[in-house]
């Protein structure tokens, strides 16, 4: 949800601002990420071959879009692959804490937000992958994220009904 991906996070952002207020409500800890690479001009890993155009770190594109407005008690992971557990340290974070469940949402649905998914079932999260929540470039890609996370990986379910399910709880 940073402003190199403005366009595409556009359509969600309220959706993902209602479950963070929500979460905050709740005391449910929320972790934001930013993708970003500190050598931009000597990179030569898999994304730059793939993409050609990498988020630069500290550039008006890696800040996280002005409507998020982190709290003190959130956490920002800062991280250079698609996986927000790659080389972040977030395994150990979650499991510090005694968590065991995930909620994802952002952007892309079928990068970052699939690949965090998958790493945390690998890692024995149970994972909530909010469907209106997640976007990506279009819809096909979204679909199809949505339909392979579903089948093995986690639970896919609307804003409304996470919201209206951690309401419920004390």
């Amino acid at each position: 949800m940073q402003h190199y991906f403005l366009s595409m996070a556009a359509p969600i952002l309220e959706n993902v601002l209602s479950i963070i207020d929500v979460c905050r409500s709740k005391g449910i800890w929320t972790i934001f990420t930013q993708h970003g690479h500190k050598n931009v001009a000597t990179e030569d890993g898999m994304l730059a071959q793939w993409w050609g155009d990498l988020i630069e770190y500290g550039s008006k594109n890696w800040k996280l879009i002005n409507l998020l407005k982190p709290s003190a008690r959130d956490r920002i992971i800062n991280k250079n692959q698609y996986s927000a557990f790659h080389g972040t340290g977030l395994d150990e974070s979650l499991r510090s804490r005694n968590i065991e469940e995930l909620i994802i949402t952002g952007v892309m649905t079928n990068c970052c937000c699939e690949t965090t998914a998958r790493d945390a079932f690998v890692k024995d999260f149970r994972v909530f992958f909010i469907s209106d929540a997640t976007a990506t470039v279009n819809d096909e890609l979204h679909l199809a994220s949505l339909k392979n996370l579903a089948f093995g990986f986690s639970y896919i379910l609307s804003t409304q009904q996470l919201c209206g399910h951690l309401s419920d709880k004390p």
